[in-house]
């Protein structure tokens, strides 16, 4: 599926490599304002523009007026990206009842420290609630939140073909077993 505009927060494609204290530290700093050194200047990421003050993305700024141009419809000041969208998808999604949190986190197109995260923030914003068996539930923001996102990003209204797992798009990094070399020493563990 094209989408229709660029101008949208994307994680770093490259997130893996980080060890979890970074990663924490990178997504709970997300959207704090941040002030250039004396004597130095950021570049706005969308405008190019010098600014002195931005609000901070995975190493890029973006000036207010650029951070407000990128927040999409119906997200309450929630920074939503492909992953929040694809999060809230497959709940809205679902056909057959409530899906589990994990299979959520295993088909949303994040790494699985990420996910974790996203998906508690999206429950603290009250985008998403969880019932006792760990299923995840769509309430009316989480709602109005999809929508908002799929029309910033296709021009329409959300559809489950925008959705990563069904564009055969799951990029989960997987770290590859080394096959084990028989030895006669025995297994202390």
């Amino acid at each position: 599926m094209e989408k229709s505009s660029k101008q949208f927060f994307s994680y770093p494609p490259n997130l893996h490599e980080l060890d979890l204290a970074t990663l924490v530290s990178m997504y709970r700093d997300r959207g704090i304002p941040k002030k250039a050194k004396p004597g130095e200047y950021f570049a706005c990421t969308v405008t190019s523009k010098l600014i002195k003050e931005g609000k901070w993305w995975f190493g890029q700024y973006f000036s207010q007026e650029a951070w407000d141009e990128t927040l999409s419809k119906g997200c309450e000041g929630y920074p939503l990206t492909e992953v929040e969208m694809n999060i809230l998808g497959l709940v809205y999604a679902a056909d057959d009842g409530a899906p589990k949190r994990e299979y959520v986190e295993q088909n949303c197109g994040a790494i699985s420290k990420l996910a974790y995260m996203i998906v508690n923030d999206l429950k603290e914003f009250g985008f998403l609630s969880l019932d006792d068996q760990e299923r995840l539930l769509i309430t009316p923001r989480g709602e109005k939140a999809l929508q908002g996102f799929a029309k910033q990003m296709y021009g329409k209204k959300f559809k489950p073909d925008m959705l990563k797992i069904n564009q055969g798009e799951i990029t989960n990094p997987k770290i590859e077993q080394a096959p084990k070399e028989s030895s006669e020493q025995a297994n202390l563990f």
